[in-house]
């Protein structure tokens, strides 16, 4: 027999699966303020003070957006409104924005002029040509010799290199303006360009007669060439780094504490309240109440968020305090697993903690994430091991390389047995993944002549 569900028992699973679904939008919301990072916060908790009239946010005098600055703004010292402005980027035109006005400026309004302006529509924040000519043309209504001769008037803009094609094509285009240039370093890159950049040099220079050294001149020069001209006209980030804690070093002493004038604070509007309790309307009484434990909600959440960055940030000091005493700044070896466990939650919530979050210390600004690296394995005289993090590892292969004879650079394999003679044993394999993320070629693109 099926017993059908009564109505009262209908209206008890409804109202579970709603309470239930809450929590998790509760749950996902607090997990949402953890991860994102300040400037990310101010905006989430602006959505929620629109659809909550009894919450306001507040934002500290000296923080970027002048739209909700307290009226303290006076009280700021001269020198920290200089820091502030010194932080923030200088205006800059857009590069659509400077091709455009060269345009104009230089060429009368001829169907000429208006293909041009069509293959600017066209030009990457790079600097580069994003379609063949032959699609332009057909686009544009042109012939192909119409539009190559509005290319060739594209590429003699500033910044040298625009509407290149190729990297190869930007470097000739550059090289081709500078009077400076080495001699042959255009014909170098028009006909040998694969072998030049892949430091195949004896074929170079059989073919043209010249030797080795002068190559590696007119290598060097091409190096000093930029291979995106266009992000020299980049616009500027709408948005610099706010640190969540700062570091202080006074009488051999650091000192942690979170930068409360980036932190927005969650007001409530009592007199807004107040006003309206007094109101004998139930469903607007439901109302105030629900917003209010919303209010109630956000701020314990939003402070729960500081509670926890300053908890991982003050285990991180005490776990990397090497770095802040020690000029070279060395870091010890530190898991997410092992600050997780220290503090009692979970290694997600770290993960959330550090993730865009920052330190300000007398020496820089740190992502908290850039404190967490893995341990090799050093040697020890007495036949022990002492583990070392990947990242001082880096230094020292950064060193000697620096160190080398760049006549004679090292192989990967020399590097690894000069790393077991300090103590550190790592593969060869893993030699090459550090020094790829370091940007230091192989050995045979670092051969000087």
């Amino acid at each position: 027999m099926i017993v059908k569900p009564t109505n009262q028992l209908k209206q008890q699973q409804s109202q579970a699966q709603i309470q239930k679904l809450a929590m998790t939008q509760k749950m996902q919301q607090s997990l949402h303020i953890l991860q994102v990072n300040s400037t990310d916060l101010v905006d989430f908790l602006r959505e929620q003070a629109l659809d909550n009239p009894l919450i306001t946010i507040k934002l500290t005098a000296d923080h970027p957006d002048g739209s909700s600055l307290s009226t303290h703004a006076n009280q700021l010292s001269e020198d920290k409104h200089q820091a502030f402005l010194a932080q923030l980027p200088a205006e800059k035109i857009s590069l659509f924005d400077h091709l455009i006005e060269q345009i104009h400026l230089n060429y009368r309004d001829t169907f000429l002029r208006t293909l041009l302006l069509y293959l600017v529509g066209y030009i990457d924040a790079n600097g580069y040509l994003t379609l063949s000519v032959e699609t332009a043309a057909s686009q544009a209504g042109a012939t192909e010799v119409e539009m190559l001769d509005a290319l060739t008037l594209l590429q003699q803009l500033e910044p040298a290199g625009i509407g290149a094609r190729t990297l190869q094509e930007c470097l000739m285009l550059q090289t081709e303006r500078d009077n400076h240039a080495p001699d042959i370093a255009y014909l170098l890159l028009e006909e040998s360009f694969d072998q030049l950049v892949n430091h195949q040099w004896e074929p170079i220079s059989q073919r043209y007669q010249i030797s080795l050294s002068d190559i590696q001149v007119i290598f060097d020069y091409i190096q000093s060439l930029t291979p995106r001209p266009g992000t020299a006209y980049s616009l500027p980030m709408a948005q610099f780094i706010k640190p969540d804690l700062e570091v202080t070093l006074m009488n051999g002493k650091l000192t942690l504490g979170s930068t409360r004038d980036w932190q927005p604070q969650v007001n409530f509007q009592q007199k807004y309240y107040d006003r309206y309790k007094q109101v004998a309307d139930t469903e607007l009484q439901d109302y105030l109440t629900a917003r209010k434990a919303e209010f109630d909600w956000l701020k314990e959440t939003v402070e729960k968020r500081g509670d926890t960055i300053l908890r991982v940030g003050a285990e991180i000091l005490h776990r990397q305090a090497n770095f802040f005493y020690q000029q070279t700044h060395p870091l010890m070896p530190m898991t997410l697993k092992e600050i997780a466990k220290a503090l009692d939650l979970h290694e997600s919530t770290i993960s959330r903690a550090v993730n865009q979050k920052y330190m300000r210390t007398p020496f820089g600004i740190y992502e908290l994430k850039s404190f967490f690296t893995q341990g090799i394995s050093q040697h020890q005289t007495d036949g022990g091991s002492n583990p070392i993090s990947n990242q001082a590892v880096k230094m020292k292969l950064q060193a000697i390389i620096d160190n080398e004879n760049k006549q004679q650079p090292l192989s990967d394999q020399k590097i690894v047995d000069l790393l077991d003679k300090s103590g550190v044993s790592i593969s060869r394999r893993t030699v090459v993944k550090y020094r790829d993320s370091l940007g230091i070629p192989s050995s045979s693109k670092r051969k000087r002549y």
